[in-house]
């Protein structure tokens, strides 16, 4: 998007009368929160659908093969925030993107609340997959467009955005935990009804409240490069069908071969994004050094995903198989647990908003607070092993000792997840903008295509060594940035 129309952007947006930052965030907030709402709702059981027993309402697949498909099923649904960025760029814009994206995510839930087979089950993930990948990114980037690069809020901003987030992420698992006792179908069904909130909201007062946000095409493909794209496209999906009508049956797609190749991708498409960005002539010098300023922050935030994320696979296995579930005379679902990083989140939000306003220009770093956030993160899974190394790996442990970990992993959440979508938004070259930000969630998608891999070792037996060969990595990681951060501040080019 060119100066001037971000300009134009600006000041069509209300800026004050939503806690006197823009008053579009409401809109913002409210629509992500019932996003969220039905993203974790639907996390906080899908696990278990999974892996429990036809008899108990699940699907009964293998649990290690569970565990990866939720990892992949992850990184697919960041990974699409690729195309949906693309789409929102060169086509439709970003507004656009956030509703088309509402549509499919809210049909994938209610394929999901449809008892069925594992096909349908598949159905629902592209269609959930898809819409996360156009919805996600772009709201977002919508947030960044309602505030001038320099304005103090912008920070403070996200902050409140993302505690929206969070506050969906709060209620939904305690929801959707307590119906899966009754039916997992109901569960599902609850985070359908969601998304249908979500999308009423946006529908409703997006005119009012977000003015020219989101409406602007910044990079409009010519009506020749669009009849290419439309063949490319039309083209791919035909090679992709008779690829897997041939395979399939063959017993040559396997799921191990899918989730290696997920994998790859995972790694493969941030590099070449960074090439390709870099590369750009529409790219100028500064946001040249600006990019190579963002490579070590993406590396930084996949080593930290790679742990968070776990939180819906292993930690969840954990407190369904390892944990001591009724405590306090109330007996635990285990998908409640899935609430505990948001409930910290929503209590220490406010406390790190207003903390870097405190500061202002005495705050750490961008790299510093990424650093930060590594070390909690590995600090997290140092703690989750202490409980087996003082009792021994097979006796259920307390559920305090998971809520710990979980508090640590989202202390370092709040250093590194709304500082890193603002520091996106300011890093990014003009011409990438909506693009920029579905590759920071790059960085979860490439997190869960490693942690396809990585799940598969965990196991009862290798519960300690599991946990400390990650979470050292982490804390070792965390140093080597911190060292390095005056050297990547330097890159930014004036930006904090």
């Amino acid at each position: 998007m060119s100066k001037l129309n971000m300009k134009k952007v600006y000041e069509s947006v209300p800026q004050k009368g939503f806690f006197g930052h823009p008053k579009g965030l409401f809109t913002l907030f409210f629509t992500e929160f019932w996003e969220r709402f039905s993203y974790y709702g639907m996390r906080a059981i899908l696990v278990f659908y999974m892996y429990y027993e036809v008899s108990k309402g699940g699907l009964g697949l293998d649990q290690s093969l569970a565990l990866s498909i939720m990892s992949i099923y992850g990184a697919l649904v960041y990974m699409s925030g690729i195309i949906g960025g693309w789409m929102a760029d060169r086509l439709f814009g970003t507004s656009k993107a956030v509703f088309y994206g509402g549509i499919l995510i809210m049909f994938g839930h209610i394929a999901l609340a449809i008892p069925g087979n594992t096909t349908l089950f598949f159905i629902s993930m592209v269609l959930i997959v898809l819409g996360t990948g156009l919805l996600k990114p772009n709201v977002s980037s919508i947030v960044g467009d309602m505030y001038s690069e320099n304005d103090d809020r912008r920070d403070s901003g996200f902050s409140i955005f993302y505690m929206g987030i969070n506050l969906g992420a709060f209620l939904a698992p305690l929801i959707t935990g307590s119906a899966m006792g009754y039916s997992f179908h109901l569960g599902f069904g609850f985070a359908a009804i969601g998304m249908f909130l979500g999308l009423l909201v946006f529908i409703f007062t997006k005119k009012k409240n977000l003015g020219l946000a989101g409406t602007i095409v910044p990079n409009p493909l010519s009506p020749e490069e669009k009849k290419k794209v439309f063949k490319i496209f039309s083209l791919s999906i035909i090679v992709i069908a008779v690829i897997c009508a041939a395979a399939i049956p063959a017993g040559y797609l396997t799921f191990d071969v899918f989730i290696a190749f997920i994998g790859v991708l995972g790694i493969l498409i941030p590099t070449l994004y960074f090439i390709v960005m870099y590369r750009s002539k529409k790219t100028t010098d500064v946001e040249r050094s600006r990019v190579i300023a963002y490579i070590p922050l993406f590396i930084a935030s996949v080593m930290f995903w790679v742990i968070y994320d776990q939180g819906a696979t292993i930690l969840a296995n954990y407190a369904d198989k390892r944990t001591q579930l009724d405590f306090a005379g109330i007996h635990i679902s285990p998908a409640w647990f899935q609430s505990l990083p948001a409930l910290f989140i929503i209590i220490f939000a406010p406390v790190f908003a207003w903390l870097w306003i405190k500061l202002g220009k005495r705050q750490p770093t961008i790299p510093q607070k990424f650093s930060i956030a590594l070390l909690l993160a590995g600090l997290s899974f140092i703690v989750i092993l202490l409980p087996g190394y003082l009792s021994g790996g097979d006796s259920l442990v307390s559920p305090i000792w998971l809520a710990l970990s979980y508090l640590i992993v989202s202390l370092g959440e709040l250093c590194l997840s709304p500082v890193g979508l603002s520091a996106t938004t300011k890093l990014a070259p003009a011409a990438f903008s909506a693009q920029t930000m579905s590759l920071w969630f790059l960085s979860t998608a490439a997190a869960g295509a490693i942690n396809a891999q990585v799940v598969k070792f965990y196991s009862q037996e290798t519960e300690m060594l599991y946990f400390g060969v990650i979470g050292g990595a982490s804390i070792v990681l965390s140093i080597i940035l911190f060292m390095l951060s005056p050297k990547i501040q330097s890159f930014m080019k004036g930006i904090r």
